[in-house]
């Protein structure tokens, strides 16, 4: 599933993929493809990246 706010919200806070990749413990490659659906996003990411971003998981998820 591709979740458009992903990039957004990375872009809107001048991140590279590699820094977000960094803080998550993964590789670039590995959070490129969450960012572009083409690999599932672990949940506890999903709850890192809401925190980091300051929204809600449901945010991110376009729940909203």
């Amino acid at each position: 599933m591709y979740f458009k706010r992903l990039e957004e919200l990375r872009i809107d806070h001048d991140m590279t993929q590699q820094e977000v990749a960094e803080l998550l413990g993964c590789q670039r490659e590995v959070y490129r493809r969450y960012e572009k659906g083409t690999r599932t996003i672990p949940v506890d990411f999903l709850i890192k990246l809401a925190d980091l971003y300051k929204v809600s998981v449901d945010y991110i998820l376009e729940r909203e």
